[in-house]
């Protein structure tokens, strides 16, 4: 008797698989308005009321404004991608694609790319108000800044990615933001200058993406040119968000026999 033929394990990666998550996720997010004004607009209103919180220090809002809108989309894509991703975790959904011929590559990025075509018109969108809308004054190229939104926003995308894996339930997913999400705001630099901080904090915040998110705004802000710093910064977070999202293909398993 000829033994059984050796099923044959799909390629780590195929685009086409990749492509076809990425619509699969587009057009259940489509179903759910909540979350995509969440994702839109929440950032956008956000830094409308914060510019008539300095109504009368439009130099208040300069300083600041720019930092968050990095912020703001980072918070705002981590939520949603936490709770989101959550969802099909426990509603069976990852244990049924992971039983077919899908690689974690494929379905990882899939998601990621879901998500990060939302981070872009997210970007675009604060980007937008904060520049012609609400007069934020930057020295830099508005390229730049829209660059570096961008990127902050897939890293918290990346990040609530890779924190569904450990949450049991949406209200688990939102207890997680406490631990990753509020330590790199405070230590940021968006409240006092990093170098003055404690030197033990002062480390830590040298090893936090969202400091670094912060100094490349602070890079646009002041600076016409790209500088050594801007790159530097941009790389760290782009590194980070690659390293997460690798993380996150990493925890993608089947959770039964």
């Amino acid at each position: 008797m000829a033994p059984a033929p050796t099923p044959t394990r799909a390629p780590a990666f195929s685009a086409s698989r990749t492509l076809a998550t990425t619509a699969r996720v587009l057009r259940q997010l489509r179903h759910d308005p909540r979350s995509i004004a969440l994702m839109l607009f929440v950032p956008c209103v956000m830094l409308l009321l914060l510019r008539y919180v300095f109504d009368g220090s439009q130099r208040t809002f300069d300083t600041i404004g720019a930092s968050l809108l990095g912020i703001f989309p980072l918070i705002t894509m981590f939520l949603v991608t936490s709770i989101a991703t959550l969802r099909e975790r426990t509603s069976g959904t990852l244990e049924r694609l992971l039983a077919m011929p899908l690689g974690k590559a494929d379905l990882i990025l899939g998601y990621a790319l879901a998500f990060g075509l939302l981070a872009v018109v997210q970007s675009a969108l604060a980007t937008g108000l904060a520049l012609w809308g609400l007069g934020l004054d930057v020295i830099g190229s508005p390229w730049l800044l829209l660059l570096v939104a961008l990127l902050d926003a897939l890293l918290g995308t990346a990040l609530g990615l890779f924190v569904s894996a450990f949450a049991a339930s949406e209200f688990q997913a939102v207890q997680f933001m406490p631990a990753v999400i509020f330590p790199q705001l405070l230590l940021c630099g968006l409240f006092a200058p990093r170098d003055t901080m404690h030197p033990v904090l002062e480390a830590i915040s040298n090893v936090l993406p969202m400091s670094y998110a912060v100094d490349g705004m602070n890079e646009v802000l002041q600076h016409t040119d790209v500088t050594a710093d801007f790159i530097r910064d941009i790389l760290v977070v782009a590194a980070c968000a690659l390293l997460v999202l690798a993380l996150g293909a990493a925890t993608l398993r089947r959770r039964t026999a």
